[in-house]
């Protein structure tokens, strides 16, 4: 008798589950969205529609807190991806096209213990770290956690692109007198490229969004843009972290879409 397909879709039940997750997860984003158009002062009440918050987080009293901060978190984004980057490059060379060696699947744990460990638990390590090699906290501090927060992430697509490329290409290099460095430089990283550019995409989201780690190990006298919005919440909701917040989620949306993009381009070129 003929096995029939699974399908979860005809599940009892599994639909309207989906839809109340759905829900659950895009709701709130939505609303506060919709209610950073609202012209009224007032975060339950409506009073139109208004880009009147927008205008006020870039020439407000508070722009300039929150222009610096903004600063401060592109460039730390920027730093720690292509750091995270180019060592999740090293790192997926080393553990996919090396072979077999010693201490290979420990290895491996290494690079993706980060994503498993609760990020508060990081966040107090790195800050216990520091403060016990006496490192004065600061932007680097920041960048330096980032950085290493970031390698999994930018890991990830990085070594699954090297995976489902056959190492034929090289070997064929070799054969031609290629140096092996050569082979890598010429032929593997131009084929790892959207791998690589979507890894770096996914790290610098990764870096720009992060809170956590950020509020421990940033200091006094530094902010980075979700730090200065939490601490303007602790202070009360105003329309304009709507509108700072929906700009935040627009630029992380516009990353994950590329990375995304650019991944299913590298797996349509092979």
């Amino acid at each position: 008798m003929a096995s029939r397909k699974l399908d979860l879709r005809y599940f009892p039940g599994f639909r309207p589950l989906t839809f109340l997750c759905l829900f659950l997860l895009y709701a709130p984003l939505i609303i506060v969205m919709v209610y950073s158009f609202n012209d009224s002062i007032s975060i339950t009440k409506w009073g139109g529609l208004s880009l009147r918050w927008y205008h006020e987080v870039f020439f407000g009293p508070e722009a300039p807190k929150f222009q610096t901060a903004a600063f401060n978190s592109l460039t730390i984004a920027l730093i720690a991806a292509t750091l995270a980057t180019a060592i999740a490059t090293s790192a997926a060379t080393a553990m996919i096209r090396a072979g077999n060696f010693k201490g290979r699947s420990f290895g491996f744990v290494l690079i993706n213990l980060p994503i498993m460990v609760p990020e508060i638990v990081t966040a107090v390590a790195t800050l216990i770290f520091f403060s016990a090699i006496g490192f004065t906290t600061g932007y680097l501090t920041i960048v330096i956690a980032h950085t290493v927060f970031c390698i999994p992430f930018a890991y990830l697509p990085i070594a699954a692109r090297m995976q489902s490329i056959d190492n034929t290409y090289e070997q064929a290099a070799l054969d031609l007198y290629a140096t092996k460095f050569a082979a890598f430089k010429l032929v593997l990283l131009p084929l790892m490229a959207p791998g690589i550019f979507s890894g770096f995409l996914l790290a610098f989201i990764i870096s720009l969004d992060d809170f956590i780690i950020t509020n421990f190990v940033k200091g006094a006298g530094i902010e980075t843009l979700p730090t200065a919005i939490f601490g303007s919440v602790k202070r009360g909701i105003q329309p304009n972290i709507m509108a700072i917040s929906t700009l935040l989620l627009v630029v992380s949306v516009v990353f994950v879409t590329l990375s995304y993009l650019v991944g299913r381009t590298g797996e349509k070129s092979k």
